[in-house]
């Protein structure tokens, strides 16, 4: 902001006194607010602070360990509150003179503002609900984020809403069953649509965050649900424990569901249909593992019907990606693909074969399986490419 003030201020003295023109103001000030202005240390600069972020965050939590048991309550309370504080102080000091290293250091506030939520119930032995300090540290990262609206809040705030959501569900279901299944679908839905969050060209900071978050957690809570549907369907399970109340079960059905949605159409606007369908195919593919393992793995349909809606997720991954030109979700469906292949062999195939001959055909399928995917991948991304 200093640094644009001080611009307009020269252009403007420059254009009184006649050097240059009304033209030539706007040639520079398009100049100065280019992308690649500046970019070559971008990266440098990011993996230095990020760095010294991550080392600074360290060396204050060994220390504050160290010294902890000879401190009073009132003293370790006093820390605490110094330690947030300076953090978000320091980073608000530095906004205008060192953009990333104000952004790293109201991140690392943000960061030990949990630390110091469950220290301090810690301290004055508060023994309420636990998933209450994750909500209370998530207020806390929406209050950053509505205030510097960067990507380091959006990623803090992305991360701990669903822990909060997360951690409270556990403690209602502990001794019930049925509700490991909506656990898993609310996951994966909120990674689909993390993984959404970008249509297009979009390049806004806090959306790559959220499409990194979805990139990493699509595949393994794809691999959670499965599990989730799996163990679920077992009888000895389904004997095991008494049946979630209804009211509950609707409720969490609906934030598990609802939420994610709602959230695709703040992001997406009337292009979160297609959330809308792999909110169905999140539906099926959890109850296919749950009749997968209520017939048992000898029932060919049950195993037919996992699979094929394992295909079908990664065929739609591709063509989600090249419909809105995403090349992560082309990747990802691949790789989707690729996993429900090697899956399926080990479950079907594997055990019908002697051990030499299985081990043969396996290797002939990941050769020749990888190289027929990574030859798609490529013309699929070209193609996009052409039509960008």
């Amino acid at each position: 902001m200093e640094a644009a003030t001080k611009l307009e201020s020269k252009l403007g003295q420059w254009l009184d006194a006649g050097l240059i023109d009304a033209a030539t103001a706007e040639r520079i000030r398009a100049f100065e607010a280019s992308p690649g202005r500046g970019s070559s240390l971008q990266w440098p600069v990011m993996l230095a602070v990020s760095f010294g972020g991550l080392l600074i965050t360290a060396g204050v939590t060994l220390f504050v360990a160290a010294h902890w048991a000879t401190l009073s309550p009132a003293a370790r309370f006093s820390i605490l509150l110094f330690t947030v504080a300076v953090f978000h102080f320091g980073g608000a000091l530095l906004a205008d003179r060192v953009p990333p290293l104000s952004t790293t250091l109201q991140g690392i506030g943000t960061a030990t503002l949990g630390a110091a939520i469950f220290l301090a119930a810690q301290i004055f032995n508060l023994r309420e609900n636990w998933p209450t300090g994750l909500l209370l540290w998530s207020l806390g990262a929406a209050a950053g984020y509505l205030l510097l609206h960067d990507w380091v809040q959006a990623t803090l705030l992305a991360l701990l809403v669903p822990a909060w959501l997360v951690g409270q569900w556990s403690v209602t279901i502990q001794s019930y069953r049925g509700g490991k299944r909506v656990l898993a679908m609310g996951l994966l839905l909120t990674a689909l649509t993390y993984l959404s969050a970008s249509i297009g060209e979009q390049k806004a900071p806090a959306r790559r965050a959220l499409v990194w978050i979805g990139c990493v957690a699509v595949l393994p809570c794809t691999a959670l649900e499965i599990v989730m549907g799996l163990q679920t369907g077992f009888p000895r399970y389904r004997a095991y424990l008494p049946s979630l109340p209804t009211a509950s079960l609707a409720a969490g059905c609906i934030v598990a569901v609802l939420g994610p949605l709602a959230l695709a159409w703040f992001l997406r606007g009337r292009a979160a249909w297609i959330n809308v369908l792999w909110a169905v195919w999140v539906y099926g593919l959890i109850l296919a593992a749950y009749y997968r393992a209520s017939f048992g793995s000898k029932n060919v349909g049950a195993t037919l019907a996992l699979y094929l809606l394992c295909a079908a997720g990664s065929v739609g991954l591709v063509a989600w990606g090249l419909r809105e030109h995403r090349k992560e979700r082309v990747n990802l469906g691949i790789a989707a693909f690729a996993f429900t292949v090697l899956f399926f062999y080990f479950d079907s195939f594997m055990d019908k074969l002697g051990r030499s001959e299985s081990l043969l055909l396996l290797g002939v399928l990941c050769l020749a399986g990888g190289y027929g995917l990574e030859r798609t991948r490529r013309r699929l991304v070209a193609r996009m490419e052409l039509r960008i």
